[in-house]
């Protein structure tokens, strides 16, 4: 089985306060991964350091087989955070510009031409907002916002999507509709990585989980996951899930 993401032996502190503690797991191509934990497990931390956005203190971690330092192919990853910069939503730019930045590294020097602008339709059409393409992207509701960037994503013709804690302050409708277009792209080949805070969503929808609390607990198939005492173990203290600044 092809690994999207393989990761071995990873330690990672801040201020020497240790974060994550020897975390080895890897992600096969086409798995939809639910990444679970307490406040501070270190979640976002690991998702970074997969992506090659964060280097870790020690240990290996690669992307389609290639160190994820050098992985040199980012347009197959796509990133969705749990809230959009500052900056993203504050610009005067409209949701297909936001879209059409997935197509600017595959143009290189060249203009975009019609086939990149069909792609971009394709993206905004597949994730259901192609009637909001020339709304501004902070008149959007967090849903779809999350959407735009998600289709950003496509139009990059990402092959590994990654989200952080995507359904924060989204309304209950649009949270379902969210994780079945998140299906959707999985049974298309997409491989998924994401943090849900949501311990029943996650396990309905995702394939394996992967409970970290520093250090990784277990990752395993869904099913077996709810079987076992992990949840118990790691859930057990008064800590409510979710995320925190630097140590998730």
């Amino acid at each position: 089985m092809t690994r999207a993401i393989t990761v071995e032996n990873v330690d990672f502190a801040y201020d020497e306060q240790p974060v994550l503690r020897d975390v080895s797991l890897s992600v096969a191509e086409g798995e939809f991964l639910g990444l679970i934990g307490p406040n501070g497990s270190g979640k976002t931390t690991l998702l970074k350091i997969m992506l090659g956005l964060q280097s870790p203190d020690a240990g290996r971690v690669e992307l389609f087989g290639t160190p994820a330092a050098a992985f040199p192919e980012g347009t197959r990853l796509g990133y969705v955070s749990q809230q959009s910069t500052e900056a993203e939503t504050m610009m005067p730019v409209t949701v297909r510009e936001v879209v059409t930045m997935g197509r600017y590294p595959h143009a290189g020097l060249r203009r975009l031409g019609d086939d990149d602008r069909a792609i971009v339709d394709d993206a905004l059409e597949e994730v259901g907002i192609a009637h909001l393409a020339d709304r501004r992207i902070s008149r959007l509701s967090g849903g779809q916002r999350q959407r735009a960037y998600i289709a950003r994503a496509l139009a990059s013709e990402a092959d590994l999507l990654a989200l952080d804690e995507p359904t924060v302050g989204v309304d209950t409708h649009s949270v379902e509709a969210f994780y079945e277009l998140l299906e959707e792209l999985n049974d298309d080949g997409i491989t998924i990585v994401l943090i849900e805070h949501d311990l029943g969503r996650i396990t309905e929808h995702a394939d394996t989980i992967a409970c970290l609390d520093g250090e990784l607990y277990e990752h395993s198939p869904t099913e077996q996951f709810l079987e076992g005492d992990t949840l118990d173990r790691v859930f057990s203290s008064t800590r409510a899930v979710g995320t925190t600044a630097s140590g998730d």
